[in-house]
């Protein structure tokens, strides 16, 4: 008997969901184990802005149902001194511990007044920076946050986080309803960055991962098409992770959008087995975030580095924040203040400083090749 598309697609995304069945939701515990201070590698406190709605049970704060209108919040949370760069550390039980875990202290939610003038605080100590992180398809508020925070402590970023999170069903089997929420969302994002610039930002950058990529895209197009695609000139760096955006659609988007003043940098794998899923949905259409052709993309004036060599997680998704290397790079690359080079040699010059001294070397050697409107480079890493 022939198998159906929607039975294979299905049984595919049960087996991507393998390790997610059955995880809580609740960010937040009824209680916690004490922790001193020197088990604790750091705190921080991340600023929300979300299209989902407030959760019933108050320990998880936000759930995957649609808001009508976007929602600020935001959430204090520690690292555990045992963290290991890439990971994310995350309880299985009820009881919080600080000193193993990722645990939130607290969530505070907000009006949009007392949003901004809260925001606004926060970016005066920061010296002006700030960065938004678009999460992806199949993820729970609770794992937005995580993932936020592990980006922000593995790549030392020392601006203002703040965390655009939409409503993500939190579950395989609700593709095509992310898809729509995320469609959904697109205004909210635009008006979140721009309720970021307004908040005395000098510098918003921007990191978006899989489905993440299509409502940022969106936004960014929106802003363009009101003549303003920079903020206002507070537009940095633009990282789009594993883009889950059809190559076509990607490419009407971007000559809407024009050629960026900073190339937009696109992170891409062969080996994204999430984005094979993606693709089989989609009538086997390629993805940006496993396009074979990274020359075609530079075209669109966006560099994109290929790291199919790269090793990272089991689905080969997360490769941007989950290796060590990466997301350290992607640490230095957003210190940076000036815009990308001009030239070959300057390029060149700047990828070995990125990968010189860091420190960390992956599993295996691995060769990450950059596309840069420019030219290709080849950087190895590793051992």
């Amino acid at each position: 008997m022939r198998v159906s598309v929607f039975v294979r697609v299905l049984l595919i995304a049960c087996a991507l969901s393998a390790c997610t069945g059955g995880r809580s939701r609740e960010l937040l515990t009824e209680s916690a184990k004490p922790a001193a201070a020197h088990q604790i590698a750091a705190k921080h406190q991340l600023f929300v802005a979300t299209t989902r709605a407030r959760s019933d049970d108050k320990l998880e704060v936000f759930g995957g149902v649609r808001a009508p209108q976007t929602d600020f919040a935001s959430v204090n949370i520690t690292v555990p001194n045992v963290h290991s760069v890439g990971q994310i550390e995350r309880r299985r039980g009820k009881v919080g511990d600080p000193a193993k875990y990722f645990t939130a202290t607290d969530v505070s939610v907000y009006s949009e007044a007392s949003f901004r003038q809260a925001l606004a605080a926060d970016i005066r100590k920061h010296n002006g920076r700030a960065i938004v992180f678009i999460h992806g398809y199949n993820t729970s508020f609770d794992a937005a946050i995580y993932r936020m925070t592990q980006i922000v402590h593995d790549a030392d970023y020392a601006g203002t986080p703040v965390l655009f999170s939409w409503a993500s069903g939190g579950k395989t089997v609700d593709y095509v309803y992310d898809n729509n929420s995320a469609t959904a969302a697109r205004d909210s994002l635009e008006g979140t960055l721009r309720l970021v610039a307004d908040s005395g930002a000098r510098r918003i950058d921007i990191i978006a991962h899989s489905m993440g990529n299509w409502v940022t895209m969106e936004a960014l197009r929106q802003l363009a098409i009101t003549g303003d695609p920079q903020l206002g000139g507070k537009l940095g760096d633009v990282v789009l992770a594993s883009p889950d955006i059809d190559v076509d659609v990607f490419k009407a988007q971007m000559a809407r959008y024009g050629k960026p003043k900073r190339p937009f940098l696109i992170m891409l794998s062969g080996d994204d087995r999430a984005l094979q899923f993606s693709r089989r949905i989609a009538g086997d259409r390629p993805r940006v975030g496993d396009y074979g052709d990274p020359a075609d993309l530079a075209k669109l004036g966006v560099a994109v580095v290929d790291l199919s060599q790269v090793t990272g997680d089991r689905l080969g998704h997360t490769k941007f924040a989950e290796n060590p290397v990466m997301i350290k790079l992607i640490g230095e690359g957003l210190k940076r203040e000036e815009e990308l080079p001009e030239n070959e040699r300057q390029v060149t010059d700047r990828v070995n400083q990125l990968t010189k001294g860091l420190g960390q070397t992956l599993t295996s050697a691995a060769e990450i090749v950059v596309t840069t409107p420019l030219t290709v480079l080849r950087v190895a890493v590793g051992q």
